[in-house]
């Protein structure tokens, strides 16, 4: 475990009366088109209780090599309540109440990566997916509860970054794809995936 990294503090929860958008993304990502960029992406969702687990999925493709947050999710309380944090190619952290566990994947530069990372309060256990294939599960924050009135922000300074982040659990089903509650901050732009675009 360990300290949460100090430029992650810098993003203090982006609760904002900007226009939010609601729309079906399935086969879409978010297109970050400048380097660099403090623009990011800010989803709405609905939590009446704290959480007791959950699970991230998410898919991206960069050629970045410096260090980006993928997901971020703020309470008042807490900047890094769940965070998912990219420090270096082949190394992802993830934080559950600000402290992190490290996963080490090969390393890929503009390739495609897949992740999933899991938590659960009442074992502490982390569980941690790179490309569908199972990492070693690690302890993190046993008995740790997760607040639930929370900003959750994708790819913040995640520049020149298409990400298609294919879902996210948050019990009970509170966020989908399919029907995603976003507002966009900076330049940001909706693009189909690559291979929609591209055709069969």
């Amino acid at each position: 475990s360990g300290m949460a990294p100090a430029w992650g503090r810098q993003l203090r929860h982006p609760w904002t009366r900007g226009q939010w958008e609601k729309k079906d993304l399935e086969r879409h990502v978010f297109v970050f088109r400048k380097d660099p960029s403090d623009a990011y992406v800010v989803l709405r969702a609905k939590l009446e209780q704290p959480l007791q687990n959950f699970t991230v999925c998410l898919r991206s493709y960069t050629d970045l090599t410096r260090p980006y947050s993928l997901f971020s999710y703020a309470t008042k309380a807490q900047d890094n309540e769940i965070l998912l944090f990219k420090p270096k190619p082949g190394e992802y952290r993830f934080y559950v109440g600000g402290r992190f566990v490290t996963f080490r994947v090969p390393q890929s530069i503009a390739e495609s990566e897949h992740v999933c990372a899991s938590w659960e309060s009442a074992t502490g256990i982390v569980g941690f997916w790179f490309n569908g294939k199972p990492w070693p599960r690690k302890g993190l924050q046993r008995g740790y509860t997760v607040g639930a009135e929370a900003a959750i922000v994708l790819l913040h300074r995640v520049p020149a970054m298409r990400a298609a982040y294919q879902s996210l659990r948050l019990p009970p089903a509170v966020m989908a794809w399919k029907s995603l509650s976003y507002e966009v901050k900076g330049d940001v732009v909706v693009k189909p995936r690559l291979r929609e675009a591209l055709g069969p």
